[in-house]
């Protein structure tokens, strides 16, 4: 019997729902897109498992679920992985550029339609659904080092391959509709004619913004005026620590400050001159606009780190 946290056994099991998904021929779309979703979490498990089992296991006040994951306890005890939400949030920050909340509308189109009356995923054409399906999975896919043909197989490949097509033109249009619309706003706005409604939802730099840990300005792609990128997550660090000096007392003293300089990973972009608004890593790259950016950081936060042991 293998590990419940073992990625290759995950893998192996999404494989296993996908070839049901994909059975077209046996199933309605809805039960194609239950296995599907079902697939989904396994590969987020399996892509989290295979960089440590640690991430996938529920904490539990006894540690039991995180001392499996680590190897430390064998035999019959029972381990449980977090939840779905848990799951496609750690994704979102690790393997770029998956989209939380586009997975979130799979797995609680799955949960409707398991746990409640409501239609789950009949409300989307299966047409627009795939692509966006295939959209995260595929970048699970790569985060686990595989491809696409060692999950569905050389002939469903050039299946997947055509949802991809049409998923990546997807983004490019969203993203031209988007600024296409903000130059059209602006317009109106610098004419006189912009429609009072509108007029009357023109937001400032204030509640455009996402209101992220990090910013930086970036030259807005729609109205070249100054827009702001935002980011949370911190791709790279370094710790520039202060280097000193000595009196003819022999007393020590600095000659410069301790710094850190941070590499942020750019999630949202706002525009007040335009009020374009970019809320995803695709569309912020779609739109040309860098993905990352520098920050600095709190020297005291970052020098001071040292790792956390905990007494459960």
């Amino acid at each position: 019997m293998s590990n419940p946290f073992d990625h290759d056994a995950l893998w192996t099991k999404a494989k296993l729902f996908l070839n049901r998904a994909m059975d077209d021929d046996a199933r309605s779309f809805d039960e194609q897109a239950l296995w599907a979703a079902l697939a989904l979490e396994l590969l987020a498990k399996a892509a989290l498992a295979r960089v440590s089992p640690l991430l996938i296991a529920e904490p539990n006040e006894e540690g039991t679920n995180l001392l499996i994951a680590s190897g430390l306890v064998k035999g019959e005890a029972r381990f449980t992985s977090v939840r779905a939400k848990t799951l496609m949030a750690r994704c979102h920050k690790a393997f770029k550029p998956f989209d939380q909340a586009e997975a979130m509308k799979i797995i609680n189109g799955r949960n409707e339609y398991l746990h409640s009356s409501g239609t789950g995923f009949m409300s989307i054409p299966s047409h627009s659904w795939w692509p966006r399906y295939w959209a995260q999975a595929a970048v699970l896919v790569t985060a686990l080092d595989r491809d696409m043909e060692e999950l569905v197989g050389s002939l469903r490949e050039i299946e997947v391959t055509k949802h991809l097509e049409r998923n990546a033109k997807n983004i490019e249009q969203r993203t031209e509709a988007l600024i296409e619309r903000a130059k059209q706003r602006r317009q109106q706005w610098l004419d006189g004619s912009l429609p009072a409604k509108v007029a009357a939802e023109w937001k400032t730099a204030q509640y455009l913004s996402a209101t992220m840990s990090h910013s930086e300005a970036a030259t807005c792609p729609a109205c070249e005026s100054t827009g702001l990128l935002e980011g949370e997550e911190v791709v790279e660090e370094e710790i520039n620590y202060p280097t000193s000096g000595y009196t003819d007392d022999g007393d020590t003293y600095y000659l410069d400050d301790g710094s850190v300089s941070l590499t942020i990973s750019a999630d949202h972009f706002s525009c007040a001159g335009c009020q374009l608004v970019l809320n995803s890593y695709e569309l912020i790259r779609q739109a040309g606009l860098p993905t990352e950016f520098d920050a600095e950081g709190d020297f005291d936060d970052y020098a001071a780190q040292e790792p956390e042991y905990g007494n459960d």
